[in-house]
């Protein structure tokens, strides 16, 4: 089966930003993000035909990952009240739609999106997922599993396979949350090794393919780098374990029987 699964938080905010909150109702609601995600979901429906779709959704509360790492997203601004209202706005269309939306206390979206996606790799079936985050590329793996990343706005996008993950970033999706805790992630508040870059991150995996060799191997490199990679090996390590995504999330629903019923 051809199988669809939506970011909806990542979704609903690059449409929030994308355009102008003035798009108001008459009762003065914004309704920006709430039109946006409307596009573009309608927009996926059509050009992909799915047989199956679900939309996941991130949670307020702090999950395992804040537990293991207090300073986990720590930095982030609270999102503005007009763009969690319409977050319950976009529940309500797509309960409206018939297409099942679902979150799980203790999880992030991303998990709940790992534990359909392995469960799609697992009976054969063609899953493509809809995000703007790339901790989604670790999902990737041909022929079953793509992800179609929304670069930015409500209709730029670029559907990856493995070769399009490793022509991205330099590693392969397995190698993804390695390659990410060298790097560090910003959004996530997550530093990396101080002084590594993308390029730098991507080089070392394809040589030591894995963190251990490359902390291992650290009297290879320049004196610049030895030092802070073994200065930093105790937290990248954490930090690429949390990277990592759960496959076995509570996801109670099955995909397979998720589609757009009108109510």
């Amino acid at each position: 089966m051809k199988l669809m699964v939506l970011d909806g938080n990542s979704l609903a905010y690059r449409a929030f930003f994308a355009l102008p909150t003035d798009m108001v109702t008459a009762s003065g609601q914004v309704t920006n993000s709430v039109y946006g995600f409307t596009s573009m979901l309608l927009t996926l429906l059509r050009d992909h035909k799915p047989e199956g779709i679900i939309v996941v959704f991130d949670r307020k509360e702090k999950t395992f990952r804040h537990e293991a790492a207090p300073e986990y997203k720590a930095q982030r601004e609270a999102q503005p009240d007009i763009l969690y209202q319409q977050l319950d706005l976009i529940r309500e269309l797509l309960n409206a739609m018939g297409i099942v939306a679902i979150d799980a206390a203790g999880f992030e979206g991303d998990d709940l999106i790992a534990t359909i996606a392995e469960r799609a790799q697992q009976s054969g079936d063609d899953l493509i997922i809809v995000t703007g985050d790339r901790d989604n590329y670790q999902l990737v793996s041909d022929p079953h599993i793509r992800v179609l990343y929304n670069k930015r706005g409500v209709s730029d996008y670029a559907l990856y396979d493995e070769a399009g993950i490793f022509e991205r970033t330099g590693v392969t999706p397995k190698q993804y949350a390695d390659y990410a805790a060298l790097r560090g992630d910003p959004s996530d508040n997550l530093d990396g090794v101080p002084g590594v870059g993308e390029k730098t991150a991507a080089k070392l995996i394809v040589k030591y393919l894995t963190l251990e060799n490359i902390f291992d191997h650290a009297d290879e490199q320049t004196p610049k780098l030895k030092q802070a990679l073994i200065e930093n090996r105790e937290r990248v390590t954490r930090n690429a374990k949390l990277m990592v995504l759960r496959r076995d999330a509570p996801v109670e629903i099955d995909i397979h029987e998720s589609m757009p019923k009108p109510r």
